[in-house]
């Protein structure tokens, strides 16, 4: 472990449109700011810049809402196309709660508001981002992108904001990862006082996700963050690990 950890937001990224290459924007904004990625570098890239490059964006105009979607929304005020794509990218709705809110689960697993549809900082209101196909591909795909501009292949975090059960605001989480091991297992370590940890499992990708929101801000434009200091562990699994499987999940 370190008792040091640097947080870098990079300026320079710039308004992201539809093909896009993210590794070429994150390797010209570092050496714009002074910054040479090594290959112990975090390099967290939120969600919605993603998205953007990988052309995850729907104009609401083209979306026609089901009978469903649009008593739902006349019952909440809502935009019937957003509920409709909400729908459309949930595997399972968890719950439909007052005031218009949809909790579901996603393709990916994922449990959270709306599927990750989203209408905020993306084409004034009139076109949603949809979460990237496969996470966890976007995270391999930049770090072999940065591994070919930069000559270094720092480990790559995919970062959204997701709600808390029991907890009200919402932080950062990754929903994909590559080259850095997302779950810290210490079961069977001993604790300070020589004791096996037999439960202690640490949600490493989503703790970097959210320390790395504090420097790269909502609504700054500073989409990209390098986390320096964090001896992490090197794994190729990625960050859909850190989904609970449902038969265990107790808040669904």
């Amino acid at each position: 472990m370190t008792s040091r950890i640097e947080l870098i937001a990079l300026d320079g990224i710039g308004e992201v449109v539809e093909s896009d290459d993210l590794a070429a924007l994150i390797a010209d904004a570092a050496t714009t700011s002074s910054i040479r990625l090594t290959d112990a570098d975090v390099v967290v890239v939120t969600q919605k810049i993603v998205s953007k490059a990988e052309g995850r964006l729907v104009e609401l105009a083209s979306v026609e809402p089901s009978d469903f979607a649009r008593d739902w929304a006349s019952r909440w005020d809502r935009d019937p196309r957003q509920v409709e794509l909400v729908l459309r990218e949930s595997a399972s709705i968890v719950r439909m709660a007052t005031g218009g809110l949809i909790i579901s689960r996603t393709r990916h697993g994922l449990v959270c508001a709306n599927a990750g549809v989203d209408v905020s900082n993306v084409g004034g209101g009139e076109i949603a981002s949809l979460l990237p196909e496969d996470p966890d591909a976007s995270a391999r795909a930049i770090r072999e992108g940065l591994r070919g501009r930069a000559g270094t292949a720092p480990a790559v975090i995919i970062s959204d904001s997701f709600g808390r059960s029991w907890r009200n605001g919402i932080v950062n989480v990754a929903i994909g990862s590559a080259g850095i091991e997302a779950l810290l297992d210490l079961r069977g370590e001993p604790d300070a006082s020589g004791r096996p940890m037999r439960a202690t499992i640490i949600a490493v990708a989503d703790q970097l996700a959210s320390a790395a929101d504090l420097a790269g801000g909502k609504v700054e434009q500073r989409p990209v963050v390098v986390v320096r200091g964090y001896s992490w562990r090197p794994s190729e699994v990625g960050a859909s690990v850190v989904v609970m499987e449902p038969e265990r999940d107790l808040f669904p």
